[in-house]
């Protein structure tokens, strides 16, 4: 079988690592840290990011970069979105044109706003490059709980072997060959899921969630739409599967930091406590630049926008998104 290599041992990372060593795979994992290599490799463990795991013995991590990648087929980037560019540079001159470059963070380079595919491409021109995306928490993945993702690429035959090397009798892949559906997807899934944390942090309920993913679907599908994606990929996995898990779960960083700040606490407070980077915090900032440039209406992300970078109290940004001018529910 192949040989995997991914560059970043966190949760993701990791869950996806034991996913491909227990599908046959040889798999080597790089991680900057010493006490995670060590851990993977001593106690075939990885504590820092999931608790209770039991990492094969085909799993293998290393502090040394040219070490994890000598002879991958296939890299996996797993690692946040505001790395990705220096991640795919340190390849350059490193791998050859055949290896599979698979990316599976979720968000929009901060600067650019480029989708992270397209960073690659820029850092990577030789190399094909898929994105795997869908409602897919790494602490279930892990343990092998049943799961569906897709992947996506501008090279379906690309595609197709990514599908081919994860796909397992409980993580099912599909494939799509609408990239910028997928990446805007699972980029703007976040906003909103911190925008369901926060209702949820306020005390508010069932009613004012339901509201907030139905019309926080109507803004993916809005700027999704306007970027070039296919309206179709918005219902499916990248889209509204991703948006009901990470707008509901307890394992979603997102919802996390969004409670916490609909509790009261600063978004320097939030993102603290959480303990990992919250993707929906660097999206909103890049979406709302985004939709500004482009005059979409992203009501939600414009509130939130306020409150997480001018301090607009939680409250107040709710009264203001629901006294907005009557609409019909359907417009693009």
């Amino acid at each position: 079988m192949s040989h995997v290599a991914f560059l970043g041992g966190g949760s993701f990372g990791t869950a996806l690592g034991i996913l491909l060593a227990n599908n046959g795979c040889e798999v080597s994992i790089y991680d900057r840290k010493k006490s995670v290599v060590n851990d993977i490799n001593i106690n075939r463990k990885n504590d820092k990011y999931i608790k209770n795991l039991n990492i094969p013995k085909n799993v293998t991590a290393y502090n040394d970069l040219d070490e994890t990648i000598k002879d991958a087929k296939f890299i996996v980037l797993s690692v946040p979105s505001h790395v990705i560019r220096a991640v795919s540079s340190s390849l350059k001159d490193k791998i050859s044109e055949d290896v599979v470059i698979i990316s599976i963070a979720k968000g929009i380079e901060e600067g650019s706003n480029l989708r992270l595919s397209q960073v690659i491409e820029e850092e990577l021109p030789n190399n094909k490059v898929v994105i795997l995306s869908g409602p897919s928490h790494a602490e279930e993945v892990a343990f092998d709980i049943p799961t569906t993702v897709v992947v996506a690429s501008r090279d379906l035959d690309a595609a197709n072997k990514v599908q081919d090397l994860f796909i397992s009798k409980n993580f099912r892949v599909y494939t799509n060959d609408d990239l910028v559906g997928v990446e805007v997807g699972g980029a703007v899934k976040n906003i909103i899921a911190l925008a369901a944390g926060v209702c949820d942090g306020i005390g508010y309920g069932d009613n004012s969630k339901a509201a907030l993913m139905t019309r926080g679907m109507a803004e993916i599908v809005r700027i999704g739409i306007k970027l070039g994606g296919n309206p179709e990929t918005f219902l499916g996995l990248t889209g509204m599967g991703d948006l009901i898990v990470t707008c509901t779960s307890l394992h979603s960083r997102n919802r996390r930091a969004g409670f916490l700040i609909g509790k009261g606490e600063s978004t320097e407070e939030a993102i603290k406590d959480v303990g990992m980077v919250v993707e929906g915090i660097k999206a909103c900032k890049a979406f709302y630049e985004i939709k500004e440039k482009l005059n979409v209406e992203m009501p939600i992300t414009d509130v939130l926008y306020k409150i997480l970078f001018e301090k607009k109290d939680p409250k107040e940004a709710v009264v203001a998104l629901m006294e907005r001018e009557k609409k019909n529910e359907i417009y693009y």
